[in-house]
């Protein structure tokens, strides 16, 4: 075993001693690609968010020092946000984990070769599964690796390490999304290529802020030539909604009802297209019959939006010849959160705009490679989209990756809040986290941190050792980030990018993919992966298991050809003949059933497990404060730039009327508090926050003390914009 550790870690320069002890410094970066020589440039795709932008890699020496958009690259055309400009900034932290590291009794920390932290984490996992059972260990990833690490651990956890239970961060931004898709498409299909935000006639935006959340795609819209309709319906009056030409600002979480309203009114006023929902459709007269009580008054009464605003909508839509829909977290992050997803769904099929340029119902992604999680995470679908329950598609993956069917689980992995309930409930006693911050980030923070406490053995794997979570660990493994490794990354439209190693890892700091392979060596499944032993070996894997899915890309041939094209939108089959630069799902009006026919799918709507009330006066919404701020700014907080472009304090929206019966005034230091716990803030008094709510940005370490814990029961994603809260001015 010893031999096939030391090639694993010979991949990279610098000596082995006997005991694998590494130089410092000289652990990460290997060989330099042809492309990146010294002083001279090569194209990567940005590692933050789901827009996939092209960034221009500017060299010395084979470092790489600088970076701008790459003008070239089909996504981005040129552009980028501040995080793109300041990505490699992060590498340079001054708290990477450059070592791993072992929590003693005490709580004090020291340092471990290699061999020592594989031991460890081998020894204590084991030691967890034979006295608990093979489902006490259980893994938490991240839509911020590359597919081929995505995919390398869901191999190794669920078919070597025989682990049942993993999931991803994803789950926190996506799962509706592709659960709704599922439902509807037979697949998690996002139809759309960004090309449509420049096709549309109408633009309708729920729950959306992509000047914000999504700065590149906003870009797109701003070029588009036909003097759009732009729409938002939100309750805030976000910087989208500001810049639209129409904005509804309904009440919170009533966007099901809305969404039915306005298709009872596009189907009473005849707006629909017949031909296509005969054709291509099936449940339509179930959903006419639906939607029949959700009559205007209704509408008026439960969105607070009139009922001309609602006949406006409605012909606003219907006048448009390319309509698209997009959605994200304000929908997505909802307890009924796919139904209303499906509602978006169902007023694009009902009214024929699908399959067409400038069309469709279209998710917008969260994490760079949220879409690779979705697909290729091996986490709780089988790979390529596939259901661990089914026979036959155990089969194919087992076949097409030599092992034994009997490896591969036949039934699904606990959700992440579900795994975080295993925990509470004394089921799961070691845990490991990769590259996710889960102290910070999931929903109910206190009652969370809680939870970890029970735990025997926790691992976190992270670039930086100072993460809310990474402080928790009793074995943190130093990992390389973006930047410091090669991969794929799969963005909204689908399109899969190439990036690249244009920095060396600091200290004994390893890419995911390397710190996989050494833990399948010591926990005695090596011979498994013999295979896996690069990212672009495993990036031909994953195209084989992907061959016969809706997301078959077997006809791209290797990572150059990623970098040729500007990376290839799936599918992209083997014997394809052309490869367009964008392509989008269903001009065919095919989709995935087995029948062809996409579905109408509904419910009535219900209400939150948590309402207003006298003590707990106000609506809480959380979303992205600022272009320049990444989930828990882990990453984005190392730059000084950045932090020059958003609040250095946690600020908090409330409305005029409000602040003053509270005697509140801007900047003033301000206490919130939920059911589950307090913080303090500074007060910004705005009309773009509607009487009786507050906003406060995702990306501070103590918004989540706040959130009220509620999932949706079809995709078990938190619903992190409803909890109720008072406001108070804080004593000095």
């Amino acid at each position: 075993m010893k031999l096939q550790v030391e090639k694993v870690l010979r991949q990279f320069d610098g000596p082995l001693t006997q005991d694998l002890v590494l130089e410092p410094g000289k652990f990460g970066l290997g060989h330099i690609p042809a492309k990146c020589q010294p002083d001279s440039t090569t194209t990567t795709t940005c590692g933050f968010c789901s827009t996939g932008c092209g960034l221009t890699v500017h060299l010395k020496n084979g470092e790489a020092i600088n970076l701008t958009p790459s003008s070239h690259y089909p996504v981005n055309l040129g552009m980028a946000c501040p995080k793109g400009w300041e990505a490699l900034t992060p590498l340079a932290g001054p708290d990477r984990a450059t070592t791993p590291l072992w929590k003693d009794i005490e709580g004090v920390r020291h340092s471990l070769t290699w061999e020592a932290a594989m031991k460890t984490f081998t020894s204590k996992f084991k030691g967890i599964q034979a006295k608990y059972g093979p489902e006490s260990v259980a893994f938490l990833s991240t839509g911020q690796i590359v597919t081929e690490e995505m995919a390398f651990l869901g191999a190794l956890t669920k078919f070597g390490m025989g682990l049942i239970h993993g999931d991803g961060n994803t789950r926190q931004c996506m799962a509706t999304a592709a659960t709704a898709y599922k439902e509807s498409f037979g697949y998690d299909a996002p139809p759309f290529t960004y090309q449509d935000f420049e096709e549309s006639d109408v633009l309708v935006f729920i729950g959306a802020n992509p000047c914000i959340a999504h700065p590149i795609m906003w870009q797109r819209v701003s070029r588009n030539p036909h003097c759009p309709e732009i729409v938002v319906i939100d309750p805030r009056k976000t910087e989208t909604a500001m810049a639209a030409t129409q904005h509804y600002a309904i009440r919170p979480k009533s966007d099901l009802v809305l969404l039915y309203g306005l298709a009872n009114r596009l189907i009473e006023n005849q707006w629909i297209d017949r031909g296509y929902i005969a054709g291509h459709t099936r449940g339509y007269e179930g959903f006419v019959d639906h939607v029949s009580s959700f009559d205007s008054a209704r509408i008026v009464a439960e969105c607070d939006i009139s009922a001309d605003d609602l006949e406006r909508l409605a012909r606003t839509i219907h006048e448009g010849r390319r309509v698209s829909f997009w959605w994200t977290m304000g929908v997505n992050q909802s307890h009924e959160g796919t139904r209303v997803a499906q509602a978006i769904i169902n007023l694009a099929l009902m009214t024929g705009n699908m399959g067409r340029p400038g069309t469709g119902a279209n998710s917008i992604t969260g994490q760079c490679n949220a879409m690779g999680s979705r697909l290729f995470s091996n986490t709780t679908n089988l790979f390529g989209g596939r259901d661990f329950r089914n026979p036959e598609h155990r089969q194919v993956v087992a076949h097409r990756l030599g092992i034994g069917v009997e490896r591969v689980p036949d039934r699904n992995s606990s959700a992440y809040d579900q795994i975080i309930e295993g925990i509470d409930q004394g089921k799961i006693k070691g845990l490991w986290i990769i590259a996710t911050n889960t102290a910070h980030s999931w929903i109910d923070q206190n009652r969370l941190n809680r939870i970890l406490d029970k735990l025997e053995f926790l691992v976190v794997q992270d670039m930086y050792h100072s993460t809310e979570t990474a402080s928790r660990a009793d074995l943190i493994l130093p990992a390389a980030g973006w930047g410091e490794k090669e991969g794929t990354f799969i963005n909204s439209e689908r399109r899969i990018g190439l990036t690249k190693k244009i920095a060396r890892a600091p200290g004994q700091a390893l890419s995911d993919f390397s710190i996989f392979k050494l833990v399948a060596e010591y926990w005695g499944v090596g011979c498994m992966f013999r295979e896996w032993d690069s990212p672009e070996a495993v990036f031909q894997i994953i195209k084989r298991l992907s061959i016969g899915q809706p997301c078959d890309l077997s006809g791209i041939a290797n990572y150059q050809m990623l970098d040729d094209c500007g990376g290839v939108q799936w599918p992209f089959p083997s014997g394809s003949q052309t490869l367009a630069t964008h392509r989008r799902l269903f001009e065919d009006g095919r989709y995935y059933h087995a029948d062809g026919r996409a579905r109408f799918v509904y419910e009535q709507p219900r209400s939150s497990g948590e309402m207003v009330c006298s003590e707990y006066p106000f609506l809480l919404l959380t979303g992205r404060g600022s272009s320049a701020q990444w989930h828990t700014e882990s990453r984005t907080g190392k730059s000084d730039i950045l932090n020059k472009l958003c609040p250095t304090q946690l600020w908090i929206e409330i409305n005029p009327a409000d602040a003053i019966r509270l005697g509140i005034q801007s900047g003033q230091r301000v206490r919130v508090r939920s059911r589950r716990g307090e913080l303090l803030g500074v007060a910004h008094i705005t009309p773009t926050i509607a009487a009786g709510q507050v906003f406060i940005p995702m990306h501070y370490v103590m918004t989540n003390r706040l959130t009220y814990a509620e999932v949706d029961p079809y995709s078990r994603q938190p619903s992190y914009k409803n909890g109720a809260v008072r406001v108070e001015k804080a004593e000095d």
